[in-house]
């Protein structure tokens, strides 16, 4: 059963049928006089206290789990068809008590102690009902409390990892700007390459017009030597020029 408080009501109600079963089958029969009033007197006090036990039962179904509640309150059926019947022996056995008593023998003194008794045990489980309510209130504040703190952990964890994701963020701009600077940096090289590059190809061109032989006008002989000197310089001035072309072109293509 889910409720401890149902599995000890059960154990006493069981215990008082039992104590009843035995006064209305054994002892009220078979007694007379003085003692089978005072047989009577308990075996009354035993149905009002198994009545009371059997109300404190039902309302311990009430706040059963639906799962647990048709076996309680099936239970509880029993239990009252048993007292039911237990009751209707009593009130059999105790019908030829004198008029002096009334029912199950009671005088007015006992009735009123047995008011007295079942108020007290009203007041008993309305304070063990109270009791239970406040036992649950804690019980859902220390859950909640509980909850409060799981949240902050996690509020907790989830800032930790923004921190770390606005870190990263902040490395990949510095990464970012480093990047950007690298690249500048390699932008005006190039450029810088490229300007030198046309220089030398200017530088070797004038060089390579320079070396050029100016038609003679006295048309007189040319020292083939010489002649021979500046277009091996020409060649190799040319070769440089296409050299430095193709370093260009694969360079800044």
């Amino acid at each position: 059963m889910s409720s401890e408080k149902f599995e000890s009501l059960e154990d006493d109600l069981n215990t008082i049928l039992d104590t009843l079963k035995t006064k209305v089958e054994r002892q009220i029969p078979n007694y007379g006089g003085e003692e089978r009033k005072s047989a009577v007197r308990q075996a009354k006090r035993n149905v009002e206290e198994a009545n009371l036990i059997l109300q404190e039962m039902e309302e311990q179904a009430k706040l059963a789990p639906i799962a647990f509640r048709t076996q309680m309150l099936g239970k509880i059926r029993n239990f009252r068809r048993d007292l039911d019947h237990l009751s209707r022996l009593a009130n059999k056995d105790s019908g030829g008590q004198s008029g002096s008593s009334d029912n199950y023998g009671f005088d007015r003194g006992e009735r009123s102690a047995s008011s007295q008794r079942s108020k007290l045990m009203q007041g008993t489980q309305s304070l063990n009902r109270a009791t239970e309510s406040i036992a649950r209130s804690h019980q859902i504040a220390a859950e909640t409390d509980q909850i409060g703190v799981e949240i902050i952990d996690e509020l907790g964890q989830q800032r930790e990892s923004l921190v770390r994701t606005k870190e990263r963020l902040e490395g990949t701009d510095s990464n970012l700007a480093k990047s950007r600077k690298i690249l500048k940096t390699m932008a005006i090289r190039a450029i810088s390459n490229k300007m030198i590059l046309i220089v030398i190809i200017l530088i070797e061109l004038a060089i390579l017009v320079g070396l050029v032989p100016p038609q003679r006008r006295d048309n007189g002989p040319i020292d083939n030597r010489v002649m021979t000197d500046k277009m091996i310089l020409i060649v190799i001035i040319l070769l440089e020029l296409a050299l430095l072309a193709g370093l260009a072109y694969w360079k800044f293509s």
